[in-house]
């Protein structure tokens, strides 16, 4: 191979391990990535994903090694000859220049990643007087065509502007100027659209594509969506157990994939284009003009001067035993929707009718009655569960609470029934939430939620937190429920690739007003709304290729 046809990044046999006690996380990894070339690195939670990046620029904890292999970078000099360089031969601060000015790193939550108490032009300042060594007026050009280049609208404005003053979109789009401020030839992009809203993964996605083409960027692009990976990779490669057991080019791999889990995760893909019927049957929830307003309070006596409409006139209804989708993005009011119903948050106006009774008017202790018969399914299983309770104490406590009629003899066998039922053994009741998978977490959700036989279950974003195939699994799994059981479900959520293969109706949501209702396949084949022709071209399919 000559130098032209040289890779800008080879790794060859990458090996990392846990020191104690010493057990192997990433085994004899290779690939290559050619410059401008964006490649797809996928794979499911805890496969090694992060832990390969993290080992290319050698930021692995302290509890790691790295126990073989090699990172050879083919850095491209100002003569336009490649200087290569094994990254794990260099030392400390020789790798220091290499961070950041030849290869940098956006990583999967941006707050978490940007100091909360500088503004974005220290952040970005410090950055470029470390690397590149400008004075303040040329920084602080540097800085406008950075966040200009990005997308962030008035950016001379916003130099002054504290993260929490941005959306999660604008955070995510700083942090990619930053990884651009220093020219690097490799970007690294780790789970970079993960936290964000269906939309704004789009854009996001869409920049870090033209940002390749613009700059001749090469992409090491982590994830575990396979419609992303369709739509931006040039090669892929899937991970597994710390193995890489498949790769090559993209439209090779989605035509014909060679690997069993390969196809599990192409497979576990929601079907967009073909939709349920709506039967129409009782009424089981209705809403009507729903407000749930926040005062907004001020001065000395803190008297209300305005209100924050959270939801602001919702009025929908919910057939016995089918599923509606509600969608929108994050702040829409969708989740306060859903604990209003609950009676979570109180209702500012409008009415509440369940089973055609008028519930919104009741005392508390008049809808504790009611609890057992509506039920919620959070986004987050773990933070949804306490710790330190057993499997048999989280289910047994809804029962409890709600004095439901089963004899004390009888409980055990009834809690064994309830794992059983959504997939899980009862060996399982004794155990903890931290010794379970995150999809094996939600089932536990889930069976909590049935323990106390509910009519309705409102399911809060249930899949967000879980990889694909697991997404696809408990979707299944609420469906196969709904047809042993007749649940009605309330189904929130910002994904509409979902919604296709679980939801007969769907109503979009858009800061705190429904902007639109009908049949699934009526708001997927014939949008009315601009904003919900937008969210419909924000998803990623490969049906093209899977048929």
């Amino acid at each position: 191979m000559n130098d032209v046809e040289q890779p800008l990044l080879r790794v060859d046999n990458l090996q990392v391990s846990l020191r104690e006690p010493p057990v192997a996380l990433v085994k004899h990894v290779s690939f290559e990535i050619a410059a401008g070339e964006i490649f797809a690195l996928v794979g499911e939670s805890g496969s090694g994903k992060s832990l390969t990046a993290l080992s290319i620029l050698r930021l692995l904890p302290d509890a790691l090694s790295i126990d073989g292999g090699s990172v050879i970078f083919n850095e491209q000099g100002q003569d336009n000859n490649k200087a290569k360089k094994d990254l794990f031969d260099l030392p400390e601060m020789a790798m220091n220049t290499v961070r950041g000015r030849k290869v940098a790193m956006i990583f999967q939550e941006p707050q978490s990643s940007l100091n909360p108490v500088q503004t974005i032009e220290q952040q970005l300042a410090e950055i470029l007087e470390l690397h590149q060594e400008l004075e303040r007026t040329q920084a602080r050009q540097r800085i406008i065509e950075l966040l200009d280049e990005v997308g962030i609208p008035d950016p001379e404005k916003r130099l002054g502007w504290y993260p929490h003053q941005l959306s999660g979109g604008q955070k995510q789009r700083v942090m990619i100027a930053m990884a651009l401020a220093c020219e690097p030839e490799l970007l690294i992009a780790d789970e970079p659209t993960t936290a964000l809203d269906v939309t704004i993964q789009k854009q996001v996605l869409e920049l870090i594509q033209q940002l390749c083409e613009r700059r001749n960027l090469s992409v090491l692009l982590i994830t575990h969506d396979m419609g992303v990976v369709y739509a931006l990779a040039d090669k892929v490669a899937v991970m597994r157990h710390g193995e890489i057991v498949e790769q090559g080019n993209k439209g090779d791999f989605f035509q014909a994939p060679q690997h069993p889990y390969s196809r599990e995760l192409i497979e576990s893909l929601p079907d967009t284009s073909r939709f349920l019927t709506a039967d129409e049957s009782t009424p089981l929830l209705e809403l009507d003009d729903i407000k749930v307003w926040f005062p907004v309070r001020k001065g000395l006596l803190q008297r209300v001067y305005d209100y924050t409409r959270a939801v602001d006139g919702v009025s929908l209804t919910i057939q016995q035993g089918e599923s509606l989708a509600l969608v929108g993005e994050s702040g829409c009011g969708k989740t306060t929707l859903g604990r209003a119903i609950l009676r979570l948050a109180d209702i500012y106006a409008g009415q509440i009718k369940f089973s055609g009774r008028n519930i919104s008017a009741l005392a508390d202790k008049e809808f504790a009655d009611l609890r057992k018969e509506i039920q919620i399914i959070f986004q987050d299983p773990f933070s949804s569960m306490n710790p330190r309770m057993t499997v048999r104490s989280i289910l047994e406590e809804g029962l409890k609470s709600l004095e439901i009629d089963i004899a004390a003899d009888q409980r055990s066998e009834y809690l064994s029934g309830l794992l059983e039922k959504v997939g899980l053994q009862a060996s399982h009741l004794d155990r903890f939430p931290h010794e379970f998978s995150g999809g094996q977490r939600q089932r536990i959700a889930i069976a909590r939620a049935l323990a106390v036989k509910p009519k309705l279950i409102i399911c809060d974003e249930p899949t967000s937190a879980l990889d694909v195939s697991i997404r696809g699994q408990v979707i299944e799994l609420l469906k196969r429920l709904q047809q042993e059981e007749g649940i009605t479900y309330l189904f929130i959520t910002h994904d509409l690739s979902l919604i296709p293969s679980f939801a007969s109706r769907v109503v979009i949501m858009k800061q705190g007003k429904l902007i639109e209702q009908g049949s699934t396949e009526e708001i997927f084949n014939n949008p009315q709304q601009d904003y919900t022709r937008e969210l419909l071209s924000s998803i990623y399919q490969v049906s093209s290729f899977t048929g």
